[in-house]
């Protein structure tokens, strides 16, 4: 006897498949509701909604005939259609857009409506072939909307966009196949379940770990964000600011590009808050940030340091950042806001600076400190630029040393409101 059961092959049913199928997916589904009540990222919830439907699908498709024999035979399959149209949907809130419920219930809708036509209805290739198109199409519409998601690297999105992909790709073979099916009375088809069974299960397990592993990024994100953002006016803050302007420098290091600093301070800001109050003091600063925002570029480095003081670093000559301080100190004069039926405005004066990038953060700060200086000591808000020449890296005192010799020539020879030169780099 134990000779014959060595010799007797192993295999799993489809039905039996089918239902690890719907108890692994109902668990994860139920993972995923435990996962949103502690993050509570709304996609996880959509995630795991869609996980349960899913296996509700398939135990009405596995076990309708004996708990629901009232159900219409195409519930489960309504079912099924709608849990893959809120999986590409949780994607879209995932990374923050809308839901669009006409288009996550159209494939049901598809559905129902091809299930009229006696060719389809009549032919289960063909039914399996339309099944196949929905599902295909909404996977690959999920892996475009993982696709958008720009923060990670390409090493850590593509699992993200390759496991539906796959998913996708199986899920089409029927199309192809649902000529032959029909020939063959249906038996290629029905040979295709179990290749789905298996395929299915190995999807939900793979999509379920991506879900969380993306929910994870996502609260380091929020933490990470969080920590280097100045929570009053949504710029970075000090810590924020150094951090990204070493992948500035660093950058430009490597194209031995010129990088310039600004340096804003808002001009009477104290008596701003001694006239007004704090509260409008905040709103002058919130303002400030939101013209410093629409004004620099997208790959500005803008940040507060502290109380009405802000800095940018950007990667430009210096008169193409005094344009860009120019530009901003001009918009913010032309901007004012209202408090208790009085019109408030604020000016800014500007200091800039620009070396080559083996030039040191501080040493940019610190001679955009100075020609800020300048400005205030000139009548504010106006904008006043230094040039810190460095023909090669130096280290330590000998790096200051040069710079500031440079800086106190250029001081002596600047003219005033004379119009800033291109930076050397």
């Amino acid at each position: 006897m134990a000779s014959n059961l060595a010799a007797a092959p192993a295999s799993l049913d489809v039905g039996t498949l089918l239902f690890i199928a719907v108890c692994v997916t109902v668990l994860l589904g139920l993972f995923l509701l435990y996962t949103w009540t502690q993050e509570r990222i709304s996609a996880l919830a959509w995630w795991s909604v869609a996980y349960l439907i899913g296996g509700a699908s398939g135990a009405l498709w596995r076990f309708g005939d004996i708990f629901a024999p009232h159900l219409p035979s195409s519930t489960s399959t309504v079912l099924l259609f709608v849990a893959v149209g809120m999986i590409w949907s949780a994607a879209r809130v995932f990374h923050g857009r809308s839901v669009h419920w006409v288009a996550t219930l159209f494939g049901a809708a598809f559905w129902l409506i091809a299930s009229l036509f006696p060719a389809v209805a009549g032919s289960e290739g063909w039914r399996m072939a339309v099944s196949a198109l929905i599902v295909a199409g909404y996977t690959f519409l999920t892996a475009a909307e993982l696709r958008r998601e720009r923060r990670k690297s390409l090493i850590r999105r593509w699992p993200a966009i390759f496991v539906p992909m796959l998913h996708g790709a199986i899920f089409l073979f029927p199309v192809a196949l649902a000529t032959l099916s029909q020939g063959a009375g249906g038996g290629i088809a029905r040979g295709w379940i179990a290749v789905f069974a298996i395929e299915i299960l190995l999807y939900v397990v793979g999509t379920a770990f991506i879900v969380l592993i993306l929910a994870k990024d996502r609260t380091v994100h929020i933490y990470k964000t969080a920590a280097t953002t100045d929570t009053l006016t949504g710029l970075l803050n000090r810590r924020g600011f150094f951090e990204a302007t070493g992948a500035l420098m660093a950058d430009r290091r490597r194209h031995m590009a010129p990088v310039s600093v600004l340096v804003f301070d808002l001009d009477h800001f104290k008596s701003v808050n001694d006239r007004h109050g704090h509260a409008v003091g905040d709103a002058v600063l919130q303002t400030f940030a939101k013209v410093a925002r629409d004004t620099l570029r997208a790959t500005d480095v803008v940040g507060r340091l502290g109380r009405e003081e802000f800095i940018a670093a950007l990667p430009s000559s210096l008169s193409e950042a005094a344009i860009a301080a120019e530009r901003v100190r001009v918009a913010l004069a032309a901007t004012s806001i209202m408090r208790n039926g009085q019109r408030v405005g604020a000016t800014v004066s500007v200091g800039v600076s620009c070396g080559a990038p083996t030039t040191t953060i501080d040493g940019l700060i610190t001679r955009a400190d100075e020609a800020l200086y300048r400005a205030k000591a000139d009548g504010r808000n106006r904008v006043e630029a230094v040039e810190v020449v460095v023909e090669a890296p130096a280290d330590g005192a000998a790096q200051e040393n040069q710079i500031a010799t440079r800086t106190r020539k250029k001081q002596r020879d600047a003219v005033k409101n004379s119009a800033p030169e291109s930076c050397v780099a």
